[in-house]
């Protein structure tokens, strides 16, 4: 009874993890490696953290059939990206061409990252300008007298 169960259970995990394998059919060598090439170039528009090789969605399933077919048609490995971008936008593509579009993409972390060393050097600068300052010169002559007016007041409600 065990061991049926047990059985019954290996069967039931084998055929839930179960992934979907292409077979495809490939002329040459050179010709998979450039679909499998391609394949992981082009992020999962469903799963967005894959690429279409790793992913079993079924957009994915699509794409890497859409792949093939247009390696079989002879197109060179721009043209299927190419393909492929105007087909799903720039987000298809892991790493996305350098256009007016992604600029942000491309260089807005290192406008951060420069921001944020300039706010942290004005901050540092600013501290240090003022422990070298005297309280004289930071003070207006009005904001003095107010000062000592007020020291005075509270010396003599201590006394």
């Amino acid at each position: 009874m065990r061991r049926a169960l047990l059985g019954l259970s290996l069967i039931a995990v084998l055929l839930s993890a179960q992934a979907a394998v292409d077979t495809f059919e490939f002329a040459s060598e050179q010709e998979r490696e450039r679909f499998y090439a391609i394949s992981t170039e082009l992020r999962c528009p469903k799963c967005q953290n894959q690429n279409i090789a790793d992913s079993n969605a079924p957009i994915a399933d699509d794409l890497r059939k859409e792949v093939y077919r247009l390696l079989n048609d002879g197109k060179s490995d721009d043209e299927i990206v190419d393909y492929m971008v105007a087909r799903y936008g720039d987000f298809v593509r892991y790493k996305p061409a350098l256009t007016s579009d992604t600029l942000v993409l491309w260089f807005g972390p290192l406008f951060f990252l420069l921001a944020g060393f300039l706010a942290v050097f004005m901050l540092i600068r600013r501290r240090q300008r003022a422990a070298n300052d005297p309280l004289d010169n930071i003070l207006t002559s009005e904001e003095r007298e107010r000062l000592d007016q007020l020291l005075e007041e509270k010396k003599s409600q201590d006394d």
